[in-house]
């Protein structure tokens, strides 16, 4: 199974063209490498019911599609020690939204960030070790970065993900 990780999905975004639709053993696949990325390709088609070939090289159509992005970790925030989590929307310039997701992906300890269409034109999610380091994040950094008006700041005090895949 290849290990690629990035420029795929950048290099689809924007060609004008959509992905093959996904069939049922596409989605089966994409649910049990959410659950496990370190499935091997041996265990993924043992417990899909298909051949490894076919395993194969449907995992790599999916990478060489941009469907797969790449494989990672999912880290407990906080057990790795960034035990202040926090979603921060900002405001911004009209049209700034470039510089400004430029800026915000050089910002230590954003671990996401979207552009929205409501009241609030950005949603980043933070993750720091203390509130003191959340604190220089949003009003030294953020705050900091040319284009953004203002921005509101909610703790997270608990979370978890859902139950359900969306792909099985």
């Amino acid at each position: 199974m290849s290990q690629e990780s990035g420029g795929t999905a950048e290099r689809a975004a924007g060609t004008g063209r959509s992905a093959r639709p996904l069939d049922d053993v596409d989605r089966r696949i994409l649910d049990e490498l959410v659950r496990d990325g370190r499935t091997s390709v041996r265990t993924l088609a043992e417990r899909i019911h298909i051949s490894r070939t076919n395993a194969y090289a449907r995992v790599e159509r999916l990478l060489r599609d941009g469907v797969i992005t790449g494989f990672r970790a999912r880290v407990a925030p906080e057990a790795a020690g960034l035990g202040t989590s926090a979603y921060i929307a900002l405001k911004i310039e009209q049209n700034t939204w470039r510089e400004v997701s430029a800026e915000l992906a050089r910002v230590r300890y954003i671990e996401h960030a979207a552009l929205l269409g409501g009241d609030h034109d950005v949603l980043a999610l933070v993750r720091a070790p203390d509130n003191a380091t959340l604190r220089d994040v949003v009003l030294g950094r953020v705050q900091g970065i040319a284009g953004v008006l203002s921005t509101r700041t909610w703790l997270v005090f608990e979370e978890f993900d859902g139950e359900r895949s969306p792909w099985e």
